[in-house]
């Protein structure tokens, strides 16, 4: 029992590094069944595009659903330009500010992305099928050998006893896609670890505030749960009772639009004033009705959480 409490505490101090974690592994696990069941090399001219399309194409489904999935891109769009305010809705004039909130969001949605191109290329079914139909590796491996050379390396994919008629060159393109596997594998591994330490370095807050902040915005977000609910259900009850039973319900407080609009901007960090979510923002500045509520830049990366806490706890 002891050891379970302890696997759990792990896994909520580390949740994040362990859900990335199984997303990989969810990734890796998917590529290597497309790889053995559904992946099957046409070994004709089509091998570029068939073998390019099982490399990149799930690739940018993965990151689309990076995007979808991740609170930030919601919170970013939702409201942004209501059909009252269309006409003030400049792309150009906020794009500096939807850039800043976009990076670190495609960050996290490459993930998985990443991953699946990282395993194909370990394993390079997908690599040698649309080399052996590319036109560079076919005038490197069949220079002065005709077209029957060319014939003959669309099929290798499909077997590979026919490299032996052709060149040594077909077993340095599963070299090559493994080296190029590991290149991406050591580049990712160095861009994320750089900028760790540079959002890490830029943070306003020191570290053991930083790990105050998270439980806050933790603790907030599971506290709201509750309380919407309570509010929701309070609300239901009293409209259907009011519905079935035709009369007029008492008064019941609710938030209005705008106070709902401003705890749902995205978190903006001012050094003047140390708020730690939009909520404990906004319930210091007069509802939202004071000029500080509009004070701050956008959060540099490292705040990206404040944001994000409840995604995990709401699944949006």
């Amino acid at each position: 029992m002891e050891r379970l409490r302890g696997a759990l505490d792990f896994c909520i101090r580390h949740q994040t590094v362990v859900g990335y974690s199984i997303v990989s592994l969810l990734t890796a696990a998917s590529e290597q069944i497309f790889s053995s069941v559904v992946f099957k090399c046409p070994c004709n001219s089509g091998n570029m595009l068939y073998g390019s399309v099982f490399l990149i194409v799930p690739a940018f489904i993965l990151l689309l659903l990076g995007y979808m999935v991740n609170i930030r891109t919601w919170r970013l769009l939702t409201g942004c330009c209501p059909p009252e305010k269309r006409r003030d809705c400049s792309p150009w004039g906020t794009c500096a500010r939807y850039c800043q909130v976009l990076v670190p969001v495609t960050a996290r949605a490459l993930v998985a992305p990443l991953t699946w191109i990282a395993v194909a290329l370990l394993s390079s079914n997908f690599y040698t099928c649309a080399a052996s139909g590319n036109s560079l590796i076919r005038d490197l491996i069949c220079k002065d050998q005709g077209q029957e050379c060319q014939n003959l390396l669309f099929k290798i994919p499909c077997d590979e006893k026919l490299s032996r008629n052709i060149s040594s060159e077909f077993l340095s393109l599963q070299a090559q896609s493994q080296l190029i596997g590991w290149f991406l594998i050591a580049s990712i591994m160095t861009v994320a670890l750089i900028s760790t330490c540079v959002s890490r370095c830029c943070s306003p807050v020191s570290y053991l505030q930083l790990k105050f902040w998270k439980i806050y915005s933790k603790k907030e977000q599971e506290l709201f749960e509750i309380k919407a609910k309570e509010h929701a259900t309070n609300l239901a009850e009293i409209n259907t009772s009011c519905f079935f039973e035709a009369t007029d319900p008492a008064p019941f407080h609710t938030p209005t639009n705008e106070d709902w609009k401003k705890i749902s901007f995205l978190y903006t960090f001012n050094s003047q004033e140390q708020y730690y979510s939009m909520i404990h923002k906004y319930v210091n500045t007069n509802r939202g009705n004071s000029a500080k509520f509009e004070e701050g830049c956008q959060n540099p990366t490292v705040l990206g959480f404040v944001d994000e806490t409840h995604a995990i706890d709401s699944g949006f």
